[in-house]
């Protein structure tokens, strides 16, 4: 499936979603690999198994295997971390932050791909979970390894289009059903 697929599939009622989905994947300010990147995160985050399958496809034209590994990588530890840390920042009790996460992490040292860029995507997926200490986090090393809030800000437009695409055909899929 491709995005013009994936905009098809979308109800009329959310023609801004079409339009921005096509605006987003053409954002300036960005390497191919930062916003394919970017998009393939959110689409992991956003769980939509039709969203999944077209991001990816597009992505795979733009990104390279160590790339898209590193992406899918970012989505799985932001899943995990996102809610360990929401947790550790909502919770009443403060001793939790002051207590070990002992979660595996070492990817992130590592990550196959300019860090920036892995930490762009940990961005994206912070954003689209909702982990209010993640998002701190993340936009401080982005920011310290000279990221623009221009940078910053077209990574979560396309974190919050493609996961609005997402729930939307969850809703009609669910509906449909």
């Amino acid at each position: 499936m491709s995005i013009d697929a994936l905009k098809t599939a979308l109800p009329d009622y959310a023609k801004d979603l079409k339009l921005n989905l096509s605006n987003v994947v053409a954002t300036p300010g960005l390497t191919p690999q930062q916003l394919w990147g970017a998009a393939l995160v959110s689409a992991l985050a956003s769980r939509n198994a039709t969203v999944i399958k077209a991001i990816n496809a597009a992505a795979g034209e733009h990104l390279s295997d160590d790339a898209v590994r590193a992406a899918k990588t970012a989505a799985a530890l932001m899943g995990m971390n996102n809610i360990y840390y929401r947790f550790v920042h909502l919770a009443s009790e403060k001793e939790y932050s002051t207590m070990p996460a002992k979660l595996r992490m070492n990817a992130i040292a590592n990550p196959c791909v300019d860090h920036l860029d892995f930490e762009l995507w940990s961005l994206a997926v912070s954003a689209i979970n909702g982990c209010g200490m993640c998002i701190d986090s993340h936009e401080q090393v982005v920011a310290k390894k000279g990221a623009t809030k221009e940078m910053v800000q077209n990574v979560i437009r396309i974190a919050s289009v493609i996961h609005a695409v997402a729930v939307t055909l969850d809703a009609e899929e669910k509906l449909a059903a």
